[in-house]
């Protein structure tokens, strides 16, 4: 299994708008974070978790070249809004599988209505297969690789994390129900929010992302979803011995 971190950074990226903090003016290629997005690859299967609004910018500087499917964790906008730049590669090869909750299939078609809805002929639209998942719902991308969706707490919103095989990623929320925390067991790698060190309404903080991980207990755990609070280098001591703040680029195999 190979996961590559498209994107790290929180909605408004990193650095932020209009920001001279220390992380936004920092040198330091870790702490400049593209909207969250993962890849997985394992055993020929190439997938896609959320079309970060930074997808384009994430698959030019990745060489990405193929996807076998891309997997949808919730509705907001930098999470979905890179849909519309899957189409080059719906050019090369096809429809898209993609993949999400009922609550999400509704946002979705409500916002990209020109897909599901066209009104016009010429020019490209985006070519998707829908498929909705259910959480504890295992499914398999080719014959080796299983997802098993899993329910995560955004605030109220009911949002999906995905266990892939020994991998397991957990972004955007705020409470982890005990029924995915027993199917986050016997994990090799755990991919968990962690928006910054303060407390937060709707994302896990480090305290709190570190008492999941503890409970959870995995090989191996990277923080994502990181806002300008975090400085990679000046903050890296601050962790565990087994967990590490994720960053673009980032590749970590098991």
């Amino acid at each position: 299994m190979k996961l590559t971190f498209l994107g790290t950074g929180t909605s408004t990226g990193v650095p932020s708008i209009g920001c001279e903090c220390d992380t936004c003016v920092s040198d330091d290629p870790r702490d400049k974070r593209l909207r969250v997005s993962v890849l997985i690859e394992h055993a020929g299967q190439s997938v896609l978790v959320d079309t970060s609004s930074d997808f384009r910018q994430q698959a030019l500087r990745t060489g990405l070249k193929h996807l076998d499917a891309a997997l949808i964790t919730h509705c907001h906008a930098d999470h979905i809004f890179g849909l519309d730049d899957i189409r080059p590669l719906n050019f090369r090869y096809g429809a898209l599988g993609l993949y999400a909750n009922d609550r999400a299939w509704v946002d979705i078609k409500r916002i990209f209505k020109y897909i599901f809805e066209p009104s016009h002929f010429g020019g490209g639209l985006p070519q998707v297969i829908p498929h909705t998942v259910i959480p504890g719902a295992s499914f398999c991308l080719g014959r080796h690789l299983t997802v098993t969706p899993l329910e995560v707490i955004h605030g109220r919103l009911p949002v999906m994390a995905y266990r892939f095989n020994d991998f397991a990623y957990a972004t955007d929320l705020s409470e982890i129900p005990p029924e995915t925390m027993e199917r986050m067991r016997d994990l090799e790698v755990l991919v968990l929010d962690c928006l910054r060190f303060t407390e937060h309404p709707t994302h896990l903080w480090l305290d709190k992302a570190l008492e999941y991980i503890e409970q959870i207990k995995p090989k191996r755990a990277y923080l994502t979803h990181i806002a300008h609070d975090v400085k990679h280098a000046r903050d890296s001591s601050r962790l565990p011995p087994g967990v590490e703040w994720a960053y673009d680029g980032l590749v970590v195999e098991g």
